[in-house]
C-alpha cells in the first residue's frame, strides 16, 4: 500500500470517526421553548376572538386580516375606555 492510498483511507476513517461529535442533539421534548411559552401565558381577549370572528366571516387573509385585526383590537379598546352615559 502506498502512502498516498493509506492517507486516503486514514482521511476517509477520520471523517466517521468524527461526524458524530459534530451532529446537533435536540432538546428535550419536555422543555418548551421560551417562545412558546410567552404565547401561552396570553390568553386571547374576548375582543381578539370578536374580531378575528369577523375576519373569518369577511375572508379576510394574511397582511389584510392582520391590518384589520390591529384596527379592530384598537375600535375595541378605544370602545371599552369611554365611560357609558
Amino acid at each position: 500500500m502506498t502512502i498516498s492510498s493509506r492517507a486516503a483511507a486514514l482521511a476517509v476513517a477520520s471523517l466517521f470517526l468524527v461526524s458524530p461529535a459534530f451532529a446537533q442533539a435536540t432538546a428535550p421534548a419536555a422543555a418548551p421553548s421560551a417562545k412558546a411559552e410567552k404565547k401561552m401565558e396570553k390568553p386571547r381577549t374576548a375582543a381578539s376572538l370578536e374580531c378575528s370572528k369577523e375576519a373569518d366571516a369577511k375572508s379576510i387573509h394574511g397582511k389584510e386580516r392582520k391590518k384589520f385585526m390591529s384596527e379592530c383590537k384598537k375600535a375595541g379598546k378605544e370602545t371599552a375606555a369611554k365611560p357609558k352615559s
